[in-house]
């Protein structure tokens, strides 16, 4: 039974709700299973695991490997293209850290 603070509806919300199998997964990518078991041996999914032991991917996951497949049929070796995807996502985070801190620094507007 789910707690009292949350709705079995917030996981629809939820891009790192675990909700895809492998194979649901890999049918949505386009791929094959053992493309998605390669961006896990090079680090860029971890997937978690179901009671069963059964890989279950996220949403945010499913961008990640769509984003590394583009590279990848765009003729990238796949474990380069997993270092690119990493860059990138290392780069958007430090992005937004940088707009928050300029954000915190920015003077606020004088009152009337």
């Amino acid at each position: 039974m789910p707690s009292r603070g949350t709705r079995p509806s917030d996981k629809f919300d939820d891009d790192d709700y675990p909700a895809y199998t492998m194979g649901r997964a890999a049918e949505m990518l386009g791929t094959s299973p053992a493309f998605l078991r390669t961006l896990g041996e090079n680090r860029l999914i971890t997937p978690l695991r179901s009671g069963g032991g059964h890989r279950r991917y996220s949403r945010y996951q499913l961008r990640i490997a769509a984003r590394a497949r583009e590279l990848v049929d765009q003729g990238t070796k796949i474990e380069d293209a997993c270092r690119i995807v990493i860059l990138e996502d290392q780069l958007e985070e430090a992005q937004r850290i940088n707009e928050e801190l300029r954000a915190e620094r920015s003077p606020a507007p004088p009152s009337t």
